[in-house]
């Protein structure tokens, strides 16, 4: 896009750009998401930034009104498998609030400089700003939904003290934190201070969405004692447990989306309801980003649907489910193991190999066992030697793993195809251009063949079999 084009989704409210790109207004220092209801602002005083960071770096608010760190992330880091697009991955999964720019680098295989000058000069952003940013986010997010105390929401918001808590508060709201905390409306969703209460998110997502086959899937993989789907098509919950890096978590989803009502943009998104458990609130962030996977509420529907709606044999297919998604995965290591079981096979695994719930939730008794616990169970066979190379790091799935080396890694290991392959790159590594082998795709339909392929196994293409 160049600044005509963003200034014509500025001045049409187009929400389809909303995450994509943020704008600035010199004159009132507040910064905003494409679709913001207020008056348009002169195109001489709109500035445009990459990221929210970025924006924050050059000295604007966020906008109270259309709250622009609430919106989907960028379609493009889902898509992108350089360098920039792996860090912004791995920035989202808190990994500089855990092992700081030094762990990111490590983890992309470049010196921190190296990091810092990728990010600036596309981004507009360094690392720690990016973090920054995110950080404010769960902040506002736990300051607006849940009475925690505000010295415990900075600590679970992955600040270092509370002086730093509130003086970024402060440059990113133009507000104090019990300013940001009065200003929520107090409702049935606001929660006690006890962390497992549960915290209630709404999870953003662009354009529409196709909650129905995505619970379809859940619910035809769900293992018993890790997840569950309860309720009926249409109004379905979904369950699971999560290993977390503080602690553990238990998330529920509800299958039946929210949003604005018809009429209120050009092209409203949505969210889905979520409601967050977990033994250790510094975890918010984290497993907010491994639903956003999970779900694919990151995609850009409009892209992927534009693209695979011009091919003859797609177009009936879209049209009949805009907006389909393909869904990733809350834990790519646990779903690579899977990718080699049947759900009864898993449960099973499960029982023997799964570490339990200290404080078991209804029949969601267990955490999937790790690698390492399962290479010492199962040391023989692909299991075996899957398992162990995932825990000594021989084969990495991690939100910044590269793709093409995964892939190589993973076709080297002792009984694994290309078929077995195809699927843990689609679902661990959430890879958005997947054809299976066999499956008859076209090259017209990159760089998002894993949502043709969705569309055929959800349409029951017998040519995807």
């Amino acid at each position: 896009m160049n600044e005509d084009t963003r200034y014509e989704a500025v001045r049409s409210r187009d929400g389809r750009f909303d995450g994509e790109f943020f704008f600035a207004v010199e004159t009132t220092g507040i910064y905003c998401r494409p679709s913001c209801p207020a008056v348009t602002p002169k195109r001489h005083n709109v500035r445009y930034f990459t990221t929210a960071a970025a924006a924050q770096g050059a000295g604007f608010r966020a906008c109270r009104r259309c709250r622009p760190d609430a919106v989907p992330g960028s379609a493009e880091w889902n898509v992108r498998a350089d360098a920039v697009g792996r860090a912004m991955r791995l920035i989202g999964d808190g990994v500089i609030d855990r092992e700081g720019v030094a762990g990111l680098a490590a983890r992309l295989g470049y010196s921190a400089r190296q990091v810092q000058r990728q990010l600036t000069a596309e981004l507009g952003a360094g690392p720690v700003a990016l973090a920054r940013a995110q950080r404010a986010h769960t902040a506002r997010v736990l300051l607006q939904t849940t009475d925690l105390p505000v010295t415990q929401i900075a600590f679970a918001a992955g600040f270092a003290s509370v002086r730093q808590f509130n003086d970024t508060i402060r440059t990113v709201y133009a507000a104090t934190p019990s300013e940001l905390r009065a200003a929520a409306p107090r409702t049935r969703h606001r929660r006690t201070a006890a962390p497992t209460a549960g915290i209630p998110l709404r999870l953003a997502h662009r354009g529409p969405y196709q909650a129905g086959p995505v619970f379809d899937l859940l619910q035809r993989e769900a293992v018993p004692g890790v997840e569950e789907v309860r309720g009926t098509p249409g109004d379905r919950t979904y369950r699971r447990t999560l290993r977390l890096p503080y602690g553990t978590g238990i998330v529920a989803v509800d299958e039946r989306p929210g949003g604005p009502r018809a009429g209120s943009g050009a092209h409203p998104g949505g969210w889905l309801e979520a409601r967050l458990h977990l033994t250790d609130p510094r975890d918010l962030t984290t497993a907010v980003q491994r639903l956003r996977r999970l779900f694919d509420l990151d995609a850009d529907p409009y892209a992927v649907d534009e693209r695979l709606g011009a091919d003859p044999r797609l177009a009936p297919l879209v049209a009949a489910r805009p907006g389909l998604r393909s869904p990733g995965a809350a834990d790519p290591d646990e779903a690579a193991l899977r990718a080699l079981l049947s759900p009864p096979a898993a449960e099973e695994l499960v029982r023997r190999c799964g570490k339990a719930l200290d404080a078991p939730c209804g029949t969601l008794t267990h955490l999937f066992p790790e690698p390492a616990a399962l290479a010492g169970a199962e040391p023989e066979g692909t299991l075996g030697a899957l398992a162990a190379a995932l825990a000594d790091g021989a084969v990495r799935l991690d939100p910044g793993a590269d793709r093409e080396e995964a892939h190589r890694a993973l076709l080297a290991l002792p009984g694994l195809d290309a078929t077995t392959v195809a699927a843990i790159r689609t679902r661990a590594l959430g890879d958005p251009d997947v054809a299976p082998p066999g499956v008859p795709a076209s090259d017209r339909w990159a760089p998002w063949r894993s949502y043709a392929v969705q569309h055929l196994l959800t349409a029951g293409d017998s040519r995807t079999s």
